[in-house]
């Protein structure tokens, strides 16, 4: 594969800005940082002005697109359409999420995984269970029927069919037995707190027996008081467990993201949890202005990416670099793959947004 250099005003590492740069690709990993005046001559050159190259969006929650959601859809050309979506949005890799169901479905959407990746697909990096080991108290739009505590033989079942495919999962804490977390962190499963009503110290106990992540902060959980800090508490107490957040003003007022954001700081990532329009199964959302609702309960919005970096910028005070790592190097360390993910750096992949000088997507490169 030739050598190419792709020019623009600024490259933002992940780290820190780099102005009149250029990224050099071979192969589809990054050669070398150089800057402009310093490109060899027979190197082919791609120049964006008045663009930025970031680290490529990655979006760890994220229901279906384009009328397919993945439960009611699943198969390899619903998770073609939603990597599709996902690209135009600026996001190079997402992990399609299945809410609440029963273990069919759940079965047939890892299959669906397996498919698309043998096809040769490359922007799914597995699956993200949001349920059925939840609490009924803070379901949301979960169907109240299908929630449980997990038994052993449930999840190392669940565990058997989806190995390598099924890489989260959110559940809540005070449902599940020390038996259950403790096999899922041996399997190397990332283990999010959500739809919890767990106290502030059964949220604790989960983080250091291996949750490292909390699900749609706020959204569905106990929430902060002056007694009792609630799930919120505790995830803004830790030290080390690191919180999603859905950036639309919908689910959560935009005073009440930076507040978490001043107290969190690099702990706090930004997802989509978006949906799509379905009038099928056993979830059906509708279009409600710039989100969406399912029996007039809120359940799920309609961000990509791209916007939720936007309303993080303009609503939020939230500067851009930080902004950015929210939707690219902070989802990546979730995952634990800061190590090739989430930064523009000598031998990553070339994983890349280009944007413009609105921050809209010009190009995505994975």
């Amino acid at each position: 594969m030739a050598t190419r250099a792709y020019i623009a005003d600024r490259i933002f590492t992940g780290e820190e800005w780099l102005h009149f740069y250029a990224m050099i690709v071979e192969d589809g990993v990054i050669r070398q940082l150089l800057p402009v005046t310093c490109i060899p001559k027979d190197i082919e050159k791609e120049e964006f002005e008045d663009c930025i190259i970031a680290p490529a969006f990655i979006d760890l929650q994220i229901y279906g697109a384009a009328g397919k959601l993945l439960s009611v859809y699943p198969d390899a050309e619903a998770l073609i359409a939603l990597d599709q979506h996902c690209v135009k949005g600026g996001t190079a890799y997402c992990m399609p999420t299945v809410a609440t169901n029963n273990a069919e479905v759940v079965f047939r959407c890892i299959d669906a995984v397996k498919q698309y990746w043998n096809k040769g697909g490359k922007g799914i990096l597995g699956l993200h269970l949001e349920g059925p080991w939840i609490n009924p108290v803070k379901r949301g739009a979960h169907i109240l029927e299908l929630i449980h505590p997990p038994s052993m033989e449930e999840v190392k079942s669940l565990l058997a069919y989806g190995k390598g495919v099924i890489r989260m999962i959110t559940l809540a804490p005070e449902v599940c037995s020390v038996e259950v977390l403790d096999l899922l962190h041996a399997e190397n499963v990332i283990i999010s707190a959500g739809h919890s009503n767990a106290t502030y110290l059964q949220a604790i106990e989960g983080f250091d027996r291996g949750i490292t992540a909390v699900t749609h902060l706020y959204n569905a959980m106990s929430p902060l008081q002056h007694r009792e800090p609630g799930l919120v508490g505790a995830s803004m107490d830790h030290n080390k467990v690191m919180a999603s957040i859905i950036p639309d003003g919908y689910h959560v007022d935009y005073p009440a993201i930076r507040i978490a954001k001043q107290t969190m700081q690099d702990r706090l990532y930004a997802i989509t949890d978006a949906v799509t329009d379905t009038n099928s199964g056993a979830y059906q959302h509708y279009a409600a202005g710039d989100k969406f609702e399912s029996a007039g309960i809120l359940s799920g919005s309609a961000l990509t990416m791209q916007k939720a970096l936007t309303n993080l910028v303009d609503h939020t005070g939230i500067d851009l670099e930080e902004a950015l790592r929210m939707c690219s190097l902070y989802p990546a360390q979730v995952l634990r793959r800061d190590h090739e993910l989430g930064r523009i750096k000598k031998d990553f992949p070339a994983t890349a947004v280009i944007l413009d000088a609105e921050l809209g997507v010009r190009l995505v490169m994975r």
